[in-house]
């Protein structure tokens, strides 16, 4: 394994290695260039009619900023502009999906489609800006999608598919999904894809055609569920007046539960031990905790009031034989 790594380690520093040259090499030849074109001096020698015959016909970076000022100027505003209005667009959406969260999936999907709007006009702007005809470059375009819509179904019914989750609200930033046998939070929804994050804080990006079964645990209140056991030998009818009595106490102590807590009886008869049911509902994300906090106000509220909670025996009999 030593060995292995080691060749690895030798092989990325030569890749590197080499990569620094390359690029050092084009560096010094752009500069060359720039330079013999620029000086007029220079530009008259020997060397210099040949590296602007040569290398200097690709990098004559002078002729460019002297002859194409105007249009240089109206890209870097067209860019500054298109990255300024993406920025107050970021932002916007960001106070919006905090003071309307039952919306957060609404202003996500329009931001997403004001950041590629922007950056198409952006492209075509620039264009028009260097003297290329966009109007043909629209009808050119305009038949590249038609042909590329035919090879680019499923990227076609992605977005689809997201605009019909949107609109139907069948789930929205924040819910807790199952899908394809991931269950986790809702963290994105784009235009192509949703993304989901589960509590181990692993990410599942799946594509929005490919959400075709899913399941919303967050569009209703989730159950919490408290079994616990009691011993054969304890009054069940003193039990359960004990239990109803400290139920107000027990939802004081546990804020997150909405409904309940509820005594729901006895559950099952085991082997060793009677088992009761209390019942409440949630929220989705916080049923687990719930659930604890349940357990831990039913042991302390026995412990307190002497009922026994039994843990499993084996009785064993020994037959001593005499001879």
């Amino acid at each position: 394994m030593e060995k292995e790594r080691k060749v690895e380690k030798k092989k990325m520093k030569k890749g590197i290695l080499r990569m620094i040259i390359v690029l050092s090499v084009i560096a010094a030849v752009i500069i060359f260039s720039v330079i013999f074109g620029v000086v007029p001096s220079l530009s008259v020698t020997p060397f210099g009619v040949f590296i602007n015959n040569t290398v200097g016909k690709f990098f004559n970076v002078a002729n460019i900023f002297v002859n194409n000022t105007m249009a240089l100027i109206e890209t870097l505003v067209i860019v500054f502009f298109i990255w300024a209005l993406n920025e107050i667009i970021k932002y916007l959406t960001k106070f919006l999906i905090k003071k309307f969260r039952s919306k957060s999936t609404l202003w996500i999907i329009i931001r997403s489609i004001i950041k590629y709007g922007s950056v198409i006009a952006g492209v075509f702007l620039i264009l028009s800006a260097w003297g290329v005809q966009t109007p043909t470059l629209l009808a050119g375009a305009g038949i590249l999608g038609l042909a590329l819509s035919f090879g680019a179904q499923s990227l076609i019914e992605d977005v689809i598919a997201g605009l019909f989750i949107i609109f139907e609200k069948q789930f929205q930033v924040g819910d807790i999904i199952q899908a394809h046998g991931f269950r986790g939070k809702v963290t994105e929804i784009g235009v192509r894809t949703t993304t989901l994050e589960d509590v181990n804080g692993d990410v599942l990006i799946i594509n929005n055609s490919d959400l075709r079964q899913t399941i919303n645990t967050s569009a209703n209140l989730s159950p919490a569920i408290c079994d616990i056991s009691i011993a054969y030998d304890e009054d069940i009818e003193r039990v359960e007046k004990i239990i109803l009595a400290n139920i107000e106490d027990i939802k004081k102590r546990i804020p997150d539960i909405v409904e309940g807590p509820f005594y729901r009886g006895v559950q099952s008869l085991s082997e060793s031990s009677i088992v009761i049911r209390m019942y409440a509902r949630t929220d989705e994300l916080k049923k687990y905790q719930v659930t604890r906090d349940l357990n831990k106000e039913m042991k302390l509220l026995f412990d307190r009031n002497g009922i026994q909670i039994p843990f499993n025996q084996i009785v064993v009999h020994y037959e001593d034989k005499k001879e």
